[in-house]
């Protein structure tokens, strides 16, 4: 028998990202808040167990052809557990996941990991420390 996964309450995700951020405002699932100067929002749908935080970064007119394929190579590197996502022509940090199976670990790791992919746009476009696969492309030449 496979176990079930508990799924994470909203006053529970509600209490974490509270004690994660300088403000927070919104209910019932959907939240705006602040941490370390980074404006985000946790958007929930419990009828389909998902979650999503979410950070603009910048309008996606203006990122260039270059700043694209390092999001691309940073999702499979160095984005970790969220990604650079674009939506309605605003480019974000994004992190994604079911309900059932969010641990609290988790959700303050994916927390952490948007504010850095704002952060690290344009530079190392980096979602934190741990980098799989091959990040640079003095490396991939070791390896032809």
């Amino acid at each position: 028998m496979v176990p079930s996964c508990r799924t994470m309450e909203l006053d529970e995700l509600e209490r974490v990202i509270r004690e994660a951020s300088e403000s927070l405002d919104g209910e019932d699932g959907a939240w705006e808040f602040e941490i370390d100067g980074v404006r985000m929002a946790c958007l929930t749908d419990t009828h389909f167990d998902r979650m999503r935080v979410i950070a603009p970064i910048v309008e996606d007119g203006e990122v260039t052809d270059q700043q694209r394929r390092e999001m691309l190579e940073a999702n499979f590197h160095t984005a970790l557990d969220a990604r650079y996502a674009t939506s309605d022509g605003v480019l974000y940090a994004a992190f994604l996941h079911p309900l059932s199976g969010l641990t609290v670990e988790l959700l303050r790791s994916a927390l952490e990991q948007v504010v850095n992919l704002v952060a690290t746009f344009g530079t190392s476009y980096s979602g934190g420390t741990v980098v799989f696969g091959v990040p640079n492309p003095r490396d991939k030449q070791d390896l032809n």
